[in-house]
């Protein structure tokens, strides 16, 4: 169909790949080395058309699944970094290019990461003497800034600036993810880069996290909050998200793949889901760390489908219930993230923030995706 996750590919590219799954009897638990590699044959071949053609969307597509949900493995992390360069060059090369900006960390710990890259979009035509407002997109669990890219294009057309990055304990984030202040000291850079462009209008910042991202979304929506206009957390998470019940059943719901486990190797455990579930509540909670009791938060829009098996519609009542009020749509019926209706629900948000005119419809229409095979 070509949804999330498998955007800017083609179904012949995958066709291999899975008769070779198929017939090797690939089955949980993966060994991820075996896993990721099955996918590199086709990742090659198309990488070496690219390298022709000057384009490199369908090789990193591949290389995307092979890293899935995850770079757990040597190989893994190998697929991410090819998946990541061949997007790289596809995106600069694209009718409104797209750049890759590294900063320095300079708010990180000895210990951390010393940059922080990511994707950095400004539409044609921008200048310092006409600045334009600004969307940051923070990315989840398993989709990393080569997947969120396919927002770019929508906003660019509507004259609007995209940064596109990952979330502490995937992709290339500097953060440590086992340390619950991390986040604010990444956050923190970020803003301060931002605050120094003078392209962007800094009246007019936003923030869509999706998945995952929505927790960390709700979590700067308070610690940052004089920094953005408004905050979108789609499907996220705060408190019943680390439940050692919830997480026992998440394995067997809604997630294609492991997800209790991949949120213990996110958040820095490695393959120690006992610690994890055991501790992770207590750790990370918004609501055992006092975040959402805080008086002051950014105008925040809570959306999500309500039958949520990644994360309980429940954590956004805990939201609710506690300090500044918030704004929320829960999406009827649908599950994880509520789409594609909340997708119309945050442009048409967005764009009311933003003070501009848009149509969600036209807008949806830019994102590489097929209804049939």
């Amino acid at each position: 169909m070509g949804i999330y996750p498998f955007m800017f590919a083609k179904y012949e590219d995958f066709e291999p790949n899975v008769v070779e799954l198929v017939k090797g009897g690939y089955k949980e638990p993966y060994d991820w080395d075996a896993y990721a590699q099955v996918y590199f044959p086709k990742a090659e071949e198309l990488g070496a058309e690219a390298e022709q053609a000057d384009k490199g969307g369908r090789a990193s597509a591949v290389d995307r699944i092979s890293r899935f949900p995850a770079p757990r493995s040597p190989k893994q992390r190998h697929a991410w970094h090819e998946g990541k360069n061949a997007a790289t060059r596809g995106l600069a090369l694209r009718e409104r290019p797209t750049k890759e900006v590294t900063i320095p960390h300079k708010h990180g710990l000895e210990h951390e990461g010393k940059q922080i890259p990511f994707y950095y979009h400004l539409p044609p035509g921008t200048t310092k003497d006409k600045p334009v407002p600004l969307v940051i997109i923070l990315t989840g669990l398993d989709g990393y800034r080569t997947e969120l890219a396919v927002w770019i294009e929508g906003w660019s057309l509507q004259n609007v600036s995209v940064i596109v990055l990952e979330i502490p304990g995937t992709g290339d984030s500097p953060a440590d993810p086992k340390d619950p202040t991390s986040p604010e000291r990444q956050w923190s850079t970020l803003f301060d880069w931002i605050d120094a462009q003078p392209e962007i209008d800094q009246g007019r910042v936003a923030l869509w996290a999706f998945s995952t991202g929505g927790y960390y979304a709700i979590r700067l929506a308070h610690t940052h909050h004089i920094r953005l206009a408004g905050v979108v957390p789609l499907g996220g998470g705060c408190h019943h998200m680390f439940d050692p019940r919830w997480l026992a059943q998440v394995n067997d719901l809604e997630y294609p793949f492991d997800l209790a486990n991949t949120l213990a190797y996110k958040w820095g455990y490695g393959d120690d889901l006992a610690t994890f579930s055991k501790e992770a509540m207590g750790k990370f909670s918004l609501v055992n760390d006092g975040t959402l009791d805080g008086p002051r938060c950014a105008r925040l829009l809570l959306v999500n489908g309500t039958e949520d098996e990644i994360f309980p519609i429940d954590d956004y009542y805990e939201c609710l219930l506690r300090g500044a009020p918030k704004e929320v749509r829960f999406i009827q019926g649908k599950k994880h993230m509520g789409e594609p209706d909340s997708f119309h629900v945050i442009l048409r948000w967005i764009y009311a923030l933003f003070g501009m005119e848009g149509n969600p419809v036209e807008q949806l229409k830019t994102i590489p995706s097929r209804p049939k095979y």
